[in-house]
């Protein structure tokens, strides 16, 4: 497929024709038309993440989660259950993408952010391999923590301990927490990356992940336990939202799950010769590169309210530069 319809190649770099932006969702003076085409459309807000997420909440929750008199008693059966099932589950999702864009380079560099494929030995990497040390840090460190946050909401769920509502009692209010979830899932992972950006935590704990400035599949939950603690937490609003399991699950497995696609590499995926859909958002892209921007990605623009959002274009980029001139010269005042 030629790339070139969608964006242009300099230095290496691919970066798609159209500057970032925000879904109509928070766009003022509202404009109602945009908003149903983003909403009902592809790429939009149901499609192509939203729905296939909140199906895969209904079918763990249905079909590979322990009964709730099972987990009423915190017992190692049923833990191991949903930690082998969260393993296999990141194991899937992870390792579909790196095969078809890594291992099989179905489309070559086509749509990839930086042409250069990662360095096949490095030894800023733990086993001096990017993608070794990506997969031990999620799955020795990630879904064991994403699955202790998980254990621990069902284990309350089971014992009255958080507030459980069900879909006959409360129909509307029992989906419309799909939709909540997608807005939760942003807004905590846009407060928690800025809290991992403060100095002590970033060379604490966050520093690891950015040694990832050209990502693959596997950098998106690889990360130290420091901050899969914070990032996962988002999943213990549960105790204060009235919301039924599906809905925790469909949210932790999102935190577990998402950061695959969001750290392909790649613009898009190849569907044929002139077919193809959105994967990867090139906002988050741009955070790997510059670090001190997008720090989040999606339909709330939080960047834009708090001054670092990077669109891609030159004007962006020079106001990116004049804010780091500015921080500079603040500490250099200070000492």
């Amino acid at each position: 497929m030629d790339e070139s319809i969608y964006g242009k190649t300099e230095r290496g770099q691919w970066a798609p024709a159209k500057p970032v932006s925000y879904g109509p969702a928070f766009a003022w003076p509202p404009r109602p038309a945009a908003f149903l085409k983003w909403f009902f459309g592809i790429p939009g807000f149901l499609f192509p993440w939203n729905v296939p997420y909140a199906l895969l909440g209904i079918a763990i929750w249905a079909y590979a989660t322990p009964s709730l008199a099972t987990m009423a008693t915190l017992e190692p059966g049923w833990v191991l259950f949903v930690l082998a099932r969260n393993v296999v589950l990141a194991v899937l999702v992870y390792g579909a993408w790196h095969l078809w864009f890594y291992v099989w380079r179905k489309q070559g560099t086509n749509f990839k952010y930086n042409k250069q494929w990662p360095k096949p030995e490095s030894a800023v990497f733990l086993f001096r391999n990017q993608t070794y040390d990506n997969m031990f840090h999620t799955l020795v460190s990630g879904v064991p923590i994403w699955t202790a946050y998980e254990v621990l909401l069902l284990w309350a769920y089971a014992n009255g301990w958080a507030p459980m509502i069900g879909f006959g009692e409360h129909p509307v209010a029992f989906v419309a927490l799909f939709f909540l979830v997608a807005l939760i899932h942003e807004v905590g992972f846009y407060f928690a990356h800025r809290l991992l950006h403060f100095p002590l935590l970033y060379r604490w704990a966050h520093h690891l992940h950015h040694r990832n400035t050209n990502p693959g599949p596997w950098s998106g939950l690889s990360m130290h336990p420091i901050e899969h603690a914070i990032y996962f937490a988002t999943i213990l609003l549960f105790f204060v939202i009235p919301a039924h399991p599906i809905h925790m699950i469909n949210l932790a497995s999102r935190l577990g799950l998402a950061p695959s696609e969001g750290h392909t590499g790649f613009d898009r995926l190849e569907l044929g010769d002139k077919a193809s859909m959105d994967v990867s958002y090139y906002a988050h892209y741009l955070h790997h590169k510059y670090f001190e921007v997008n720090y989040s990605d999606g339909m709330v623009p939080l960047d834009k309210w708090f001054g670092s959002f990077h669109d891609g274009t030159p004007e962006a980029h020079e106001r990116m530069k004049q804010r780091r001139a500015r921080m500079g010269n603040k500490l250099a005042q200070n000492g």
